[in-house]
C-alpha cells in the first residue's frame, strides 16, 4: 500500500501551523498547485517533471524528506515513457505480394538481405524515441528563446544624436549594435543557466518582469542588460553568468534572492526582501 503523499504534506503543514498562502509566498508555487499536491490531483498539475519539482520544493519547505516523497511519486504515479509503451511490430509477410506479383516477388525475395524482414529491436525503438524527444525539446527551447528576446528587450540609456534607433514589435526603443561603449556604462549583463528544474523570478531596474517560470536544464536563455537586477531562485540548481563570469549559488532549503548591480556586484537579499513576480 503506497504512502499517501498528499496526506503527508497536509499533516506536516498543519503540524507547523502554516497556511497554504504562506507556503505559496515562500516557494513561489501557486496555491492551486499546492492544494493539488495535497489532494494528489496529479492531472491538475502541468506534468510529471513539474510535479516532482513542486513536490521537492514543497517537502523542503516543510522540512520533510523530499527525495523519499519524489521516489514514492515516481514508483506509484509517474507514467512510463511513451517509447517504452510502443509495441514492436514485425514487418508484415510478403506472401500476398508474392501471390499478386508471381515471379517479380520471388526476384525481390532473392535480392533481400538476410534478416531484412525482421522488426526493429526494442533498443532501436527506444533510441529513436529519445532522439525525437531531444529534437522537439531543442526546437521548443529555440522558439522560447526567440520569444523571450523579442518580448524582454533590455532597457538602454538615452540615445545619442549620432546613433540610429530601432524599434521592436513591442515598441521598446533600443540602440543599434554600433553604440559607443560609454553609452553602456553601468549596465550589468546577466544570463541564467539552470542545472535542474528551478523556478526563477527576474526583475530589471524598471520593475519589469523578465522571467517568471520554471526553467528546465539545457534550455537556451538570453542575456539581459539593466542597471540593476532583482532575482529570486526556487533552489540552488542554477548558475548565474554575470558580466561573463559564472557565479554558483550555495545550497539552501528556502528560496534564494539577490540584488545585482555593476558597482556592488551580487548582494544576497534577506527573506523579507524577496520580491515576487505576481
Amino acid at each position: 500500500m503506497p504512502a499517501e503523499i498528499g496526506a503527508t504534506l497536509r499533516e506536516a503543514r498543519m503540524r507547523a501551523r502554516v497556511d497554504v498562502s504562506e507556503i505559496e509566498a515562500q516557494t513561489k508555487i501557486r496555491a492551486k498547485y499546492l492544494r493539488a499536491l495535497e489532494n494528489e490531483e496529479w492531472d491538475l498539475l502541468p506534468g510529471p517533471t513539474f510535479v516532482k519539482s513542486f513536490l521537492r520544493t514543497y517537502a523542503q519547505a516543510l522540512d520533510l524528506d523530499d527525495k523519499a516523497l519524489v521516489e514514492e511519486y515516481r514508483q506509484h504515479y509517474e507514467r512510463p515513457n511513451e517509447a517504452d509503451l510502443q509495441p514492436i511490430v514485425p514487418t508484415t509477410s510478403r506472401a500476398s505480394s508474392r501471390e499478386r506479383g508471381g515471379g517479380r516477388a520471388k526476384a525481390r525475395t532473392a535480392r533481400t538481405p538476410r534478416g531484412a524482414g525482421e522488426g526493429p529491436s526494442r533498443g532501436y525503438v527506444i533510441a529513436i524515441g529519445a532522439v525525437s524527444l531531444v529534437i522537439v525539446l531543442l526546437i521548443v527551447g529555440l522558439l522560447s528563446s526567440g520569444s523571450s528576446n523579442n518580448s524582454n528587450t533590455p532597457t538602454t540609456p538615452a540615445r545619442s544624436a549620432t546613433v540610429p534607433r530601432h524599434r521592436t514589435h513591442g515598441g521598446t526603443a533600443t540602440t543599434a549594435p554600433s553604440s559607443a561603449p560609454a553609452a553602456q556604462s553601468g549596465l550589468v549583463a546577466l544570463s541564467v543557466r539552470p542545472k535542474a528544474p528551478v523556478y526563477v523570478c527576474l526583475i530589471d531596474a524598471t520593475g519589469r518582469k523578465l522571467i517568471d517560470l520554471i526553467l528546465q536544464p539545457g534550455s537556451a536563455q538570453p542575456t539581459y542588460h539593466s542597471h540593476r537586477f532583482t532575482i529570486v531562485l526556487g533552489n540552488a540548481s542554477v548558475a548565474l553568468l554575470i558580466d561573463g563570469t559564472v557565479r554558483t549559488v550555495p545550497p539552501s532549503s528556502r528560496p534564494i534572492g539577490y540584488s545585482i548591480t555593476k558597482s556592488a556586484g551580487r548582494h544576497p537579499l534577506a527573506p523579507g526582501q524577496l520580491p515576487t513576480c505576481k
